[in-house]
């Protein structure tokens, strides 16, 4: 086993880091139409790290064409599913093979520790493309039941084109969680990465041919949502749309599906969600970590980050003070340092979103516990410490709002019913925990909160078997799991006569 790199190795293979930042259509990487490009800088310190191709309707046009011919010649689409899960199996060997320069591209690009994006964010995307490749050739399709003269035939099909636009906060496990079910099926894709970070994907795409995928069953489009976004969103001929970032973008793409060809559309979008601590809770300690987790993880760019705690009021103060604690573990550095497990936020729009809702919520007369203040200004990134608010009613912007910045608004509660309709009050529905000794409890609670995951004395639990989906304005749709095969295929009917 090689040991393990330090931060002067990180940096020493970023210097000498070949990367690419042309699209790639068609099996080859190609500059945008426009010939336009525009500037991938590092949140860590302002690097240039790229000059990305700056896609709109022309490519959008490309490679929508391209992705349809090769779906209608059947190269990929036909291929028996068990070939299909050999070329997915390869893909994600190549994933594991090349796991620190995409770990390296990740850090680079969004600013998230590389100790997190080679640990986790590699290994869980390839997770999701091996395990849905294993998945395909064991899903059967059904019979009706019928007299003995017929034979009624319910078959799922790909569904023909999709278009993926994903998030920049993960780039490379959500676009894995579209890929996955969406080519193993037999679907061609094209991948609309976040203009904040969009080099992974653009690696992918060749990973992907490297593993026997044919031509234009995978292209990659890097720009601008109100470009190439919108292009693909309203074209003619994407059958559908799947999406991951926030309620407002989910909405409008709605919206460009009505005024288009009624593309199905499948969208995991905002949540503010609930992390709930009964006096009871069998570890309050456990708690503590898992609440500073759920809100310092990833900078808290996470959408089911558990931005409110509700706090039962017999533990209150105590729990407040172990999380305290626990964010000095949380402090930001420089995400190529190994050590480091908060890193930088993706942009200075990022944290000036963040800066503002720290200062609402200080206008709105909630405490700062700990934290509260950007730091690291000197190295030319953009860093904020973890905050704790307390004294947070549910009707304060930072209680309502998505920040998606390491944030966490403390709310007390007296008792169950207070905790399920504080946690319920909210336009989101993603997730939520519920920390308690009682099963009785934690049963009633779990099937009262309007949310599509429900985690008991954990936070952000679940594995490929477990569906990801939300409530409300959360969403529709389930990313893993089996269901998640479901916005990549049609159902068919075909009833046959035998006499």
């Amino acid at each position: 086993m090689s040991a393990a790199k330090t931060r002067s190795d990180w940096e020493s293979m970023a210097q000498s880091l070949s990367i690419q930042g042309q699209a790639f259509i068609n099996g080859h990487y190609q500059a945008a139409a426009s010939k336009q490009t525009f500037d991938c800088l590092s949140p860590i310190d302002g690097r240039l790290v790229a000059k990305v191709a700056s896609c709109d309707l022309a490519d959008a046009n490309l490679a929508v064409d391209n992705a349809r011919d090769v779906f209608e010649a059947g190269t990929w689409s036909q291929l028996p599913p068990v070939k299909r899960k050999q070329v997915l199996i390869r893909f994600a060997e190549l994933m594991e093979e090349n796991a620190d320069e995409l770990a390296l591209l990740e850090t680079l690009d969004m600013g998230k520790p590389i100790r997190y994006s080679r640990s986790v964010d590699v290994m869980a995307a390839a997770r999701a493309i091996r395990w849905c490749g294993e998945a395909v050739d064991k899903i059967y399709d059904e019979i009706a039941p019928t007299a003995h003269n017929e034979i009624g035939m319910i078959t799922r099909e790909p569904v023909g084109v999709v278009a993926a636009i994903v998030p920049w906060n993960f780039p490379m496990i959500m676009a894995s969680w579209k890929l996955g079910p969406a080519l193993a099926t037999g679907n061609s894709v094209i991948l609309k990465p976040s203009e904040k970070s969009p080099l992974t994907a653009i690696r992918l795409a060749q990973l992907a041919l490297d593993a026997g995928m044919p031509a234009g069953v995978l292209n990659v489009l890097p720009g601008f949502g109100h470009t190439v976004g919108k292009a693909l969103a309203l074209h003619m001929d994407v059958d559908t749309l799947v999406f991951t970032g926030s309620t407002k973008i989910a909405k409008q793409l709605m919206i460009y599906a009505g005024e288009s060809n009624m593309k199905r559309v499948w969208l995991e979008a905002g949540g503010k969600s609930p992390n709930i601590v009964f006096n009871d809770t069998p570890d309050l300690q456990a708690a503590a970590e898992a609440a500073a987790c759920a809100i310092a993880f990833n900078q808290g760019e996470v959408c089911t980050a558990g931005s409110r705690l509700l706090v039962e009021s017999g533990i209150k103060d105590e729990l407040i003070a172990l999380i305290a604690k626990e964010f000095e573990g949380w402090q930001p550095g420089n995400p190529l340092d190994p050590a480091t497990t908060c890193g930088a936020m993706v942009d200075k729009q990022q944290l000036d979103n963040v800066l503002g809702y720290i200062q609402a919520g200080k206008r709105e007369g909630a405490a700062v516990v700990s934290g509260g203040a950007q730091v690291l200004a000197e190295t030319g990134g953009v860093y904020v410490q973890p905050t704790i608010f307390s004294g947070v009613t549910n009707q304060m912007t930072i209680a309502k709002e998505e920040i998606f910045g390491p944030v966490l608004a403390v709310i007390e509660f007296e008792g169950m019913e207070q905790a399920i309709e504080i946690a319920n009050d909210t336009i989101y529905g993603l997730a939520a925990g519920v920390w308690t000794s009682d099963l009785s409890k934690a049963h009633k609670t779990a099937k009262a909160l309007r949310s599509g995951m429900v985690w008991i004395n954990h936070y952000d639990g679940g594995d490929m078997t477990a569906p990801f989906g939300g409530y409300k304005q959360s969403g529709n749709g389930r990313d893993k799991s089996l269901h998640a095969f479901d916005k990549y295929t049609e159902i068919k009917a075909t009833w046959i006569a035998l006499d």
